[in-house]
C-alpha cells in the first residue's frame, strides 16, 4: 500500500503532484473562464514573468502569442514538466521563490501570478517584489481563489494536501493600493452566487 502523505509545503507538495497536475487543467481553467490572459492585451515582444508558473498553463500560451516569457516556480518537478511541454524552447525556466525574485529591478513589462497567493501566508512581500521587478507602467495580473481549506491531491505516492491560505478580496485590493499599484481591472468569477476567484490587473 502506498505511503499516505498529508500536509506539504508548496515546493515538496508540487514536486509530488507534478506528474499528475495537468489532469486538473480543466478544473483550474474553470476558475478563470478565459478572462485572465486577455486582460494583458497585446503581449507580443513584451518581457513577462510568470510567477508560480507550474507546468506552463499561462506561460506557454503567452509565449505562443509572442511574449518573451520567464517562468518561475518553487517546484523543480513542475518546471521539468513545463520544459518537456515547451518543445520549441520559447520559455526560460527559473527555480525560485515569489517572495525573493532573483531578478534586477524594472526588468519586466508584466508579471503574472495565478494560484500563487493562496500559498502565501502574507502576500505583501511578493507584491513588493513584483513591484520592484516591473518596469514603470508595467502590469501585474494576479488571481485570488476562494479556498478556505486546501484540496486533497492524489499523487503517485498517496493523497496529499498543500498548505494554503485564504485572502479576503478587499484585503488584496488594500495591500496593492498601499504599495502604490493602481488597479486597472477586476473580474470576479462566481459560481452559484458565490465568488470563487478574484482576478486583478494592476499597474505600477
Amino acid at each position: 500500500m502506498p505511503k499516505r502523505h498529508r500536509s506539504h509545503n508548496s515546493a515538496s507538495g508540487y514536486d509530488l503532484a507534478s506528474s499528475v497536475y495537468d489532469k486538473k487543467e480543466g478544473y483550474l481553467n474553470s476558475f478563470e473562464q478565459g478572462k485572465a490572459i486577455p486582460l494583458l492585451g497585446h503581449v507580443a515582444g513584451r518581457e513577462i514573468l510568470d510567477v508560480g508558473a507550474g507546468t506552463g498553463r499561462l506561460a506557454l500560451p503567452l509565449a505562443l502569442s509572442g511574449a518573451r516569457v520567464t517562468a518561475l516556480d518553487i517546484s523543480a518537478g513542475m518546471l521539468s514538466v513545463l520544459a518537456r511541454k515547451d518543445r520549441g524552447k520559447h520559455v526560460r525556466t527559473v527555480l525560485g521563490e515569489a517572495e525573493a525574485l532573483p531578478f534586477a529591478g524594472e526588468t519586466f513589462d508584466a508579471v503574472t501570478a495565478a494560484f500563487v497567493i493562496v500559498h502565501l501566508k502574507d502576500p505583501r512581500r511578493f507584491f513588493d517584489e513584483a513591484y520592484r521587478v516591473l518596469k514603470n507602467g508595467g502590469l501585474f495580473l494576479i488571481t485570488n481563489i476562494n479556498q478556505k481549506d486546501p484540496p486533497e491531491i492524489n499523487t503517485p505516492e498517496g493523497n496529499i494536501v498543500i498548505e494554503s491560505y485564504y485572502h479576503r478580496p478587499e484585503r488584496v485590493r488594500e495591500v496593492l493600493a498601499k504599495l502604490a499599484f493602481s488597479i486597472e481591472r477586476e473580474e470576479t468569477i462566481r459560481e452559484n452566487g458565490v465568488w470563487i476567484n478574484q482576478i486583478i490587473l494592476a499597474r505600477k
